[in-house]
């Protein structure tokens, strides 16, 4: 009897013996570096890791300071790490790179140790300033460029020459025009450009939830996440297909990459949904769709929630709470898609005998499940993320001891942990860094007043058509963009065009997080649907539609929580629980639709007629919402009465 289906932990993953660093699963787009080069590295990551936790227990430092240093250690640490051209040897850092982050450490330097001098003269900035500015948006560019390619540069290039040639555009979006002689220093010395607030988060916030996300990885905790998937879900119909759903969940708690968390489930649980009778095309579907709601799940949400807090003003709680429900809800339709497929298809369910028995996991792993509790309860008291994420690190050391062997955090792992977070946030600190450059110029500009007058104009302040233009407009902006950014862009764009037609500021931020995330599933630039495809072996662009007809549910959730706030645990309680019990009935009507199946085959009316149901129920009225309860209701009798209880076949 097989006890466990756990893939053979490996030994920490970064080391300054070892090669350095792990490539990443996007393609391995860093260098691999050993002897003195990889010392450099590893003690520049080593440090940066120390500096976010000496702040984070002792006091961040004054908002500048705090935020040179963070972009010096991940911008030299980018330069380091990230070739100019993929064609570029990877076990060597070329002189230029060198020269970059050299550059980079003097621009980060210059703010650190002479702030009160360029406080002093904000406003009259000397040569040095614009100087140093022009280097200092170049290296952000080209570093940006490096990590993610160009789609988010190339929007930030947009946006610097829009900032110049202004006069030059049409209607409303003309305006005077500013010199390079003040956007340089702008973007430079103010917290409106690069060193704004989404670097800010991700100096304060997200390193550290990065570096929690690689604690627990060198504990052993994907494993067991993926492990307890398979345990709880595996005995049940599309029980593969659901560990897989469930394993993107819990890893979506510690990691903010739908790519890594496509890479890190779909490496066992594609192989097991493969050899259930699921088509290689359904099962990296199923895990791209999972995966890319894991950054949407809360307590962690991925780098974007911290930034929606900051920029709502609220405790970053408060974007927990609400995102729960639509997270889940999520989740639930993909778990029902999956269940229902297999139902379709006459899956027969695993062998009891040959899954991992949850007793046993959670015998050998509970203590994993502690730092996320404490977590959770650390947010809920009202502790500041960063003290919350501090003491969930300090307690999984602490707790690790309490486990077997290999999930203890010896100083070996502590060390490999230390480095790998540091390297980890990298990609988002980039990112914010070039997003910023973006709200710099929104800022100076005031284009947003623009891009919102221009929504309400095109839209002719119709809400639907307004919401609908926001989806377009964000999942074009996620195409290749990580979510950070997009959201941030979409997000200082889009929703305060919303938010004049009445939606709330929540409703309004969290749609264009939502509709962001929802492009690493969209064709034709699906970065989660490739990951997944690239192990399922199959073909990506029908991967692609078939991850984006599985996550079909999180193109309503949004509007049901825009017409809906009771699914964001606002307003009356008795309301809350009607609201949330008519979206769960609308999930599963949609995705028994989709796949032609509920206690049996389909007809094409009853097809059609659950279909219907979600859009009986996006808007919280009595009669709609009692007719697609009603609807569904009937058609379960109809199924139960024609359809007696059949044995499902010994095989598929």
């Amino acid at each position: 009897m097989a006890d466990s289906v756990r893939i053979e932990n490996t030994e920490p993953l970064l080391s300054p013996e070892a090669a350095l660093p792990v490539e990443d699963v996007e393609g391995g787009k860093r260098r691999t570096l050993k002897g003195w080069q990889g010392y450099v590295v590893s003690g520049l990551a080593l440090s940066a890791s120390l500096f976010h936790l000496y702040t984070a227990a002792f006091g961040l430092l004054p908002a500048m300071h705090q935020r040179g240093i963070h972009w010096l250690f991940m911008g030299v640490l980018l330069f380091l790490l990230y070739p100019v051209a993929q064609g570029r040897p990877k076990d060597r850092i070329d002189i230029w790179d060198w020269l970059c982050a050299a550059v980079m450490a003097a621009g980060c330097l210059n703010i650190v140790l002479n702030w009160d001098a360029i406080a002093f003269r904000e406003g009259l900035p000397i040569a040095s300033d614009i100087y140093m500015g022009l280097a200092m948006i170049f290296l952000v560019l080209e570093g940006a460029r490096r990590s993610m390619g160009w789609p988010l540069p190339i929007m930030a290039i947009i946006a610097l020459v829009y900032a110049l040639y202004g006069p030059y555009f049409p209607g409303l979006l003309a305006h005077g025009g500013f010199p390079l002689e003040e956007i340089a220093p702008f973007q430079y010395l103010r917290t409106d450009g690069i060193f704004g607030v989404p670097l800010g988060v991700s100096a304060s916030f997200i390193f550290l939830f990065v570096l929690f996300g690689a604690f627990l990885s060198s504990s052993g905790a994907g494993q067991f996440f993926i492990d307890l998937a398979v345990a709880l879900t595996g005995r049940s119909q599309g029980g593969p297909g659901k560990a897989a759903v469930v394993a993107s969940g819990l890893m979506g708690t510690v990691s903010g990459s739908s790519c890594a968390n496509a890479v890190t489930t779909g490496a066992f649980t594609i192989p097991l949904m493969k050899q259930s009778g699921y088509s290689s095309e359904f099962a990296g579907a199923i895990v791209a769709a999972a995966s890319t709601g894991g950054q949407v799940m809360p307590p962690v949400m991925g780098a974007a929630a911290f930034i929606m807090a900051q920029f709502l003003g609220i405790a970053y709680w408060e974007i927990v709470v609400a995102a729960a429900i639509p997270a889940t809800l999520y989740f639930i339709s993909i778990m029902a898609m999956v269940h229902f497929r297999a139902g379709k298809k006459r899956m027969v369910k695993l062998d009891a005998e040959k899954l991992p028995k949850a007793k046993l996991i959670l015998r050998e792993g509970w203590h994993l499940l502690f730092p996320i509790v404490t977590l959770i309860i650390f947010l809920a008291l009202g502790y500041s993320p960063v003290k919350a994420v501090f003491w969930s690190i300090v307690l999984l050391v602490a707790v690790s001891w309490m486990g077997k062997k290999e999930y203890r955090m010896t100083p070996r792992r502590v060390l490999d942990a230390l480095i790998n977070g540091a390297i980890g946030a990298i990609e988002v600190a980039a990112a914010c860094a070039c997003s910023g450059i973006v709200i710099g110029v929104i800022g100076i500009t005031g284009v947003g007043l623009a891009f919102s007058s221009f929504v309400l104009s095109l839209s002719g302040g119709v809400l639907p058509l307004a919401l609908m233009l926001t989806m377009v407009g964000s999942i074009i902006l996620g195409m290749g963009v990580p979510t950070t950014a997009q959201y941030i862009i979409t997000s200082t764009l889009a929703a305060p065009a919303l938010a004049q037609m009445g939606v709330p500021m929540m409703s309004a931020h969290l749609f264009c997080l939502y509709f962001g995330v929802l492009a690493d599933v969209t064709p034709p630039v699906a970065l989660a649907t490739y990951a997944a495809s690239g192990i399922s072996k199959s073909n990506p662009l029908k991967t692609g539609f078939t991850a984006l007809v599985t996550a079909v549910a999180g193109f309503l959730v949004p509007y049901m929580f825009v017409y809906n706030p009771y699914l964001l645990l606002q307003g009356n309680p008795v309301m809350i629980v009607l609201g949330c019990a008519t979206a769960l009935v609308a999930i599963i009507a949609l995705s028994a639709g989709v796949q032609g199946y509920f206690v049996t085959d389909l007809n094409l009316v009853e097809r059609l007629a659950f279909l219907a149901v979600p859009f009986l129920i996006i808007y919280p009225s009595l009669v709609a919402n009692g007719i697609a309860v009603a609807v569904v209701a009937a058609v379960f009798a109809l199924q139960k009465a024609r359809s007696p209880r059949k044995s499902l076949p010994a095989s598929v």
